[in-house]
Order: C-alpha cells, then sequence, then structure tokens
C-alpha cells in the first residue's frame, strides 16, 4: 500500500513539475496580455464617468487584485465601486445567493454616489449600475488603443471583452464587503467539525464578502425586476484564505489542470470553481492538518474526483457557503452525465495505474 502511494505520489510530483507548471506559466503569459488591454480600458471608462475607478492592480507578490481565472481563456476582472455607506445590507433568502442594498434612510438619498441607480422603493439596482457601466465599457472600447485587439461580447446584460479573438474577460461591478458575514451563510463553520480552527474562521468573516452586478444562476431566464436589482454574493477571497497551508492549493493545482485537460466538455457542466468548491468540502471530511500532508496529496486528488463522480450523478453540487444554491443549476442532464463518465474514467486511471499520470 505505501509502495503505491509513493510511487502514486512520484508521478503527481512529476505531473505538477511538468503539467502543472506549465499551465501556470500560459495563465501567467495570458495575464501579462489581457490586464494590458483591460487596463487601458477601464482607463477610458474612467475619463468618462470618474465614479468607476479601475481597482485592477498588482500587488507585491506579482498578483492583480480582483482578477480571478476561470479557465486558461476565460477570466473575470472585478471593479470594486466606492461608497455602498447609506445603504443596508438585507440577505433574507429570498432570492438564493442573492442579497439587495436598500437605503437605511429615504433622505439619504441625496447622500449616495449612485442616486439615479436607486429604485422607487429604495433599492441600489445591480441591473441599472451594470447597465450604465455596459454602456461606458462599449464606448471605452471604440476609442482605447487596442480597439483592434477587443470587442464587446453582445447578447448578454454582462460586461464581457472578446481579446484577440481567443480571451474572455467578465468586467464585474462590486461592492467589498469586509467585517460582516451574510445570514444565509451562517450555519458555517459546522459545529461538528474542527476544521477550520476559531482563528481561521474570524478571518475569513474579518474578509467578508462581495456583493457582485452580474446574473446568478438563480435569475437566469426569469428576470423580474426584483431579482434584477438584487446583487449576487461571491466569496472568492474567504475560500482563498481557506485553502492555505498544506497541499491544499497544490492539489487545486492538479485539479484545474485535470479539469482543463480532460472536462472541458460541451455545454461547460465543470468548472474550475465546481473543483474549488470541492476542495473545500473535502477539507470538511479531513479537518486534521495530518490529512493535508504533501504525502496525502494523491488520496485527497481521489477523493475529489470520487466526490465530483457523486455530485454529477446526482446533478446537485451545493455552494460550500450557500447550501441552498446548487452549482449545477441549469446544467443539462446529458453534460453532466457526460462530465460523470469522463471524471470516472481519470479517477479509474489514477487508482488503478500509478503511471497513468504521464498520459493524463
Amino acid at each position: 500500500m505505501m509502495a503505491a502511494q509513493s510511487k502514486l505520489l512520484f508521478q503527481l510530483n512529476k505531473y505538477v513539475n511538468e503539467r502543472v507548471s506549465a499551465r501556470k506559466a500560459n495563465i501567467n503569459k495570458t495575464i501579462r496580455e489581457i490586464t494590458k488591454v483591460v487596463t487601458d480600458v477601464l482607463k477610458e471608462v474612467e475619463v468618462q464617468e470618474p465614479r468607476f475607478i479601475s481597482s485592477l492592480v498588482e500587488n507585491e507578490n506579482g498578483r492583480f487584485e480582483g482578477l480571478e481565472v476561470i479557465s486558461p481563456t476565460e477570466f473575470e476582472v472585478v471593479l470594486y465601486l466606492n461608497q455602498m455607506g447609506v445603504f443596508n445590507f438585507v440577505d433574507d433568502g429570498a432570492i438564493p445567493g442573492c442579497a439587495v442594498l436598500k437605503l437605511s434612510d429615504g433622505r439619504k438619498r441625496s447622500m449616495s454616489l449612485w442616486v439615479e441607480f436607486i429604485t422607487a422603493s429604495g433599492y441600489l439596482s445591480a441591473r441599472k449600475i451594470r447597465s450604465r457601466f455596459q454602456t461606458l465599457v462599449a464606448q471605452a472600447v471604440d476609442k482605447c488603443k487596442y480597439r483592434d485587439h477587443v470587442k464587446m461580447i453582445a447578447d448578454t446584460t454582462e460586461v464581457k471583452l472578446r481579446i484577440r479573438e481567443r480571451y474572455i474577460v467578465q468586467i464585474t461591478p462590486a461592492f467589498k464587503c469586509g467585517g460582516i458575514w451574510p445570514r444565509s451563510a451562517s450555519h458555517w463553520p459546522l459545529p461538528h467539525i474542527p476544521w477550520p480552527g476559531p482563528n481561521l474562521v474570524a478571518e475569513v468573516k474579518t474578509e467578508g464578502f462581495d456583493l457582485q452586478s452580474k446574473e446568478s444562476l438563480h435569475q437566469a431566464g426569469k428576470q423580474s425586476s426584483a431579482e434584477g436589482d438584487a446583487w449576487v454574493l461571491c466569496f472568492n477571497e474567504a475560500e482563498n484564505k481557506l485553502l492555505q497551508g498544506g497541499c491544499r492549493r497544490k492539489c487545486l493545482s492538479v485539479l484545474m489542470t485535470l479539469r482543463d485537460r480532460h472536462l472541458d466538455l460541451s455545454g461547460q457542466p465543470v468548472k474550475n470553481y465546481h473543483m474549488k468548491t470541492l476542495l473545500l468540502y473535502e477539507c470538511e471530511k479531513h479537518p486534521r492538518e495530518m490529512d493535508w500532508d504533501e504525502s496525502c496529496l494523491g488520496d485527497r486528488i481521489n477523493g475529489i474526483l470520487l466526490q465530483l463522480i457523486s455530485c454529477l450523478q446526482s446533478r446537485k453540487c451545493p455552494h460550500f457557503f450557500l447550501h441552498g444554491l446548487d452549482l449545477f443549476q441549469g446544467k443539462s442532464h446529458s453534460s453532466l452525465d457526460n462530465a460523470a463518465k469522463q471524471a470516472w474514467r481519470i479517477a479509474r486511471e489514477i487508482l488503478t495505474n500509478t503511471k497513468s499520470l504521464e498520459k493524463l
């Protein structure tokens, strides 16, 4: 047993050094390319409308704040807006995965930087802000120095750019909500599970979450005005904080590489966010730090692949923080079944043949 485990670990480390490193290098090169274009577009937007200030900045580690890699050709840039102060955050669970921002006092309407996007009922409309932002970005694309290489993607209410015909970048207006925690995620952390420890929980809750202006899974195809005004809850930074330590990040990198190479299927049934979510559930299943030692990497990857198959077969993958939200909502049954077959093929290969990673 130990011999098989050490053989698998050897193959996994080789996989990380070759395939995973190559994926990371390519993505980093792409990020350099797309951030030049997006920065230029956002500069133009800011000239027209100073309320939309670009928050796309590189930190000392060479990472861009607010930039998420969805896949090697798809990215999301979060544009943080200022001045949420005069609104109350209302999270009553009426729209799964979403919350609304309501004026705390009708008299404060004129104090808001976003006064013209407040509805008659006193809600700050995510859709109205996005619509205005979309118009500004469309004008900026025509004026920016990269205009020959960038196009707006039509037929969506979201702000999406196609860059050099190869990459898609979504730009999402958002508010950062630090120091508060949504009621719809109040069941977390689970009381009977020792992971994460109290210090990490406190850090994560202080980090808070984002409220993003984009179409949610729940809103797809049924856009009532209340749902259009709502903001989508997003926990990217909180999730990233939870995945520090042990071989968690390495595990995610391997899973993402396997996903990009073998599960990038028609209908996009499995995204890298599903892998990240299942990794968080695996952390709850294996709460001891020793279970995340490098030597356990093979066990953790096998466990997550089997969990993925189970979710695909049951056609349900609950969000880690918002259990009422199913991350497979809207996916066709045939695409989920197809992904389950592919995931089973990968898991079987790894479980029965340690050298399979040379081909995967």
